[in-house]
């Protein structure tokens, strides 16, 4: 493996009983990088992010992650790694300096005062250290997990949908962190449903039921797909949407707020549906650039759920 790559792994495969939860699997996460990692759920994100770390093992395939062998040498990567779950899993009933010097028990970090004496100066909490970490807000349950997961300074963090349920200030300054990390050299590989996150990613990828369907940059995700997309303006929304859905080229229709979004991959014979459209009075019809969320829906569609109500 390069020494630019922290996470290098090919033809990951990994099964749940009869159902294919990760089917063929390859990835590359370079040094210092922000790779998102995107799919609806169900999809085996979180499998594959735990198969990409050493936490559970391929049936098939392989790879490196930070230069070790996620099969052989998976306690080598554990120490190296900082993995963030869905779920706040630290305990509430302990407080903010106990929780942080358990994790540095877990580490057996020396001078572990020093240590969690400078993350709660870090997280901004050395006034409320004795504060019960139950009784902290979404916002700052998070803060306190990212800094747990930092204290043994990991070179690669793994956060599985870090921001689910909270508020928008809070995700704004836990990627602005994040962009922080990656531009000391740490790579972030992170799971996410948030739009406006994915387009913060250096690079993404989109799992879909167990398969990789598209990685890249944002702009090369949104031009390997190829879509033609055309804002359409009009009261009764909901209803021109029903309506043109099965019309010649157009493969899809979304309401954004006060927008309709109406894609197809046939320019032409989107064009000339379209242009039929825009004759109706108090409509307005105008061609746009495709977005991230277009594209996501657009293979969300394609996709085959072969794992429905199963874990991911």
């Amino acid at each position: 493996m390069s020494d630019a790559l922290a996470i290098d792994v090919h033809g990951l495969n990994k099964r749940f009983g009869d159902k294919q939860v990760v089917d063929d699997l390859s990835l590359q996460v370079r040094r210092g990088e922000i790779f998102g990692f995107l799919g609806p759920n169900g999809s085996g994100k979180t499998t594959s992010i735990r198969l990409m770390c050493g936490l559970l093992t391929p049936d098939s395939g392989g790879g490196t992650c930070l230069g070790y062998d996620i099969v052989r040498e998976s306690a080598q990567i554990k120490r190296r790694v900082g993995y963030m779950t869905q779920r706040f899993s630290y305990w509430e009933d302990l407080t903010i300096r106990e929780n942080l010097d358990f994790v540095a028990r877990l580490y057996e970090m020396p001078d572990r005062r020093r240590v969690v004496d400078a993350a709660l100066e870090r997280l901004g909490l050395a006034t409320r250290a004795k504060q019960l970490t139950g009784s902290l807000s979404g916002g700052w349950k998070q803060r306190l997990a990212l800094t747990a997961c930092m204290l043994h300074q990991p070179q690669l963090l793994l956060l599985d949908e870090p921001t689910a349920g909270v508020d928008p200030n809070a995700r704004r300054d836990f990627w602005e962190e994040l962009h922080r990390l990656a531009a000391d050299g740490i790579s972030v590989l992170v799971s996410t449903h948030y739009m406006d996150e994915a387009e913060r990613c250096h690079k993404l990828a989109y799992i879909a039921y167990g398969k990789l369907l598209v990685q890249g940059t944002g702009e090369q995700v949104i031009a390997e797909q190829r879509l033609t997309t055309y804002a359409v303006h009009s009261e009764g929304l909901s209803e021109l949407s029903t309506a043109l859905r099965g019309q010649p080229g157009v493969e899809q229709t979304v309401v954004f707020g006060s927008v309709l979004h109406v894609t197809g991959t046939d320019a032409a014979l989107l064009a000339a549906t379209l242009e039929r459209l825009a004759s109706r009075p108090g409509l307005r019809v105008e061609r746009i650039d495709t977005g991230l969320e277009d594209v996501f829906i657009h293979l969300m569609k394609r996709s085959t759920d072969n794992y429905a109500g199963g874990r991911s």
